[in-house]
């Protein structure tokens, strides 16, 4: 149970130095190129969550942010030990999760700064991209776990 701690402790530690050097290194709304014409960085301010939706609503995030902390704390120590996949699905949303409540709590602000060249997509940071991958990884979860559900009715059906 532990390694998933550390897991979600490594997200945030990394989300806030990649953040922290952002601040220190990028002008706001400058970008920097790092890879031309596929990946570069840009320091951006988000009040609100993905594609700044709800911007200016700090304390509905700092609402949500508990509420799903402590849903994800409880699952992970409930549930955590039953499937190491649906465990880290659980640590990379609660490291994403903290990362940028650390943010809200302090800034009134997510700093954003990986930008994606090639495509239109918003500037986001390691928490969002771990959120991201969480969620995934949930969702590939919930499938499995449906699918073996699937799979047991049916060889219960067979055999009766």
């Amino acid at each position: 149970m532990l390694l998933y701690y550390i897991i979600a402790l490594f997200i945030i530690l990394v989300d806030q130095l990649t953040k922290y050097l952002t601040v220190q290194s990028i002008p706001l709304h400058e970008t920097v190129e790092v890879i031309p014409s596929i990946l570069s960085f840009t320091y951006h301010r988000n009040t609100g969550a993905a594609w700044s939706i709800l911007e200016g609503q700090m304390w509905f995030f700092y609402i949500v942010t508990v509420i799903v902390v402590g849903v994800i704390i409880y699952y992970l120590h409930t549930h955590g030990k039953e499937d190491r996949l649906f465990a880290l699905s659980l640590s990379l949303i609660l490291g994403g999760a903290i990362g940028n409540f650390i943010d809200r709590l302090f800034l009134q602000y997510v700093v954003d700064m990986i930008r994606l060249e090639f495509i239109q997509f918003p500037i986001f940071n390691i928490a969002d991209m771990a959120l991201t991958i969480g969620v995934g990884l949930m969702i590939l979860y919930l499938i499995r776990d449906e699918w073996k559900e699937y799979q047991k009715k049916k060889v219960g059906k067979t055999s009766d």
